[in-house]
């Protein structure tokens, strides 16, 4: 399958916030425009999480494997979303009411939730790029970017919470990160497995007297 070029889905990317600014414009935002402006935002950022993630499944089911180049934008996305939502919480809602935002967080247990998340994504957007991946190397630069999926969950425990009642939604995207999370778990499970096992079927038998000209294992310094 041939992918669509980067601009067109950067551009596709960015249709929700032009939607969201026109019904800003145009009071489509219902009677109380700052709340659903933040429900939107956080919605937003919760969907590009869930397709980040969905990525790497997809690529290894499908064996789509240039889908892979779109995941970093997708994650930078999510990230742009969280920003959004946290300025609308900050700037709109607050007024930059610092010692209001305070009490918030210490009083509302989903702000706190919904802010640990955001700290959560910004090492994931600063460390995006080629250049991080090579100075932390690629096994400690996925390990930190194993953190998207406590962004995924904390993000759907901060909507959960803060909506109280109506709590259909939220557990839907619970379920779906859930599931993604569960995946990668099994993946990983699966991958060390086949590990083991192709090392005890490369693991050499009890060694007999070596021929002339030959080396053990042991004596050459590799055992691959």
């Amino acid at each position: 399958m041939r992918p669509p070029p980067k601009p067109y889905l950067f551009a596709l990317c960015l249709v929700p916030f032009v939607l969201l600014a026109a019904d800003a414009i145009t009071g489509g935002l219902g009677a109380n425009p700052i709340k659903e402006a933040e429900i939107r935002t956080g919605l937003w950022t919760l969907r590009f999480l869930a397709i980040t993630l969905a990525v790497t499944p997809v690529r290894r089911l499908t064996g789509w494997n240039a889908i892979i180049r779109y995941r970093r934008m997708l994650g930078l996305f999510a990230f742009f979303w969280g920003c959004v939502h946290l300025s609308m919480w900050v700037g709109v809602d607050n007024f930059f009411d610092f010692g209001d935002m305070a009490r918030d967080l210490v009083k509302h247990r989903f702000v706190y939730v919904g802010m640990a998340t955001w700290l959560t994504l910004v090492p994931l957007a600063v460390t995006s790029t080629t250049g991080w991946i090579r100075r932390l190397g690629g096994r400690r630069w996925n390990r930190l970017h194993q953190l998207i999926y406590l962004s995924g969950i904390g993000g759907t425990v901060h909507y959960l919470w803060a909506v109280k009642k109506d709590t259909f939604y939220p557990l839907v995207y619970l379920a779906v990160f859930a599931t993604l999370l569960g995946w990668r778990l099994s993946a990983s499970l699966g991958a060390r497995a086949a590990a083991r096992a192709a090392a005890r079927t490369e693991a050499p038998g009890p060694a007999g007297p070596a021929r002339a000209g030959e080396r053990r294992p042991s004596e050459s310094g590799s055992a691959a």
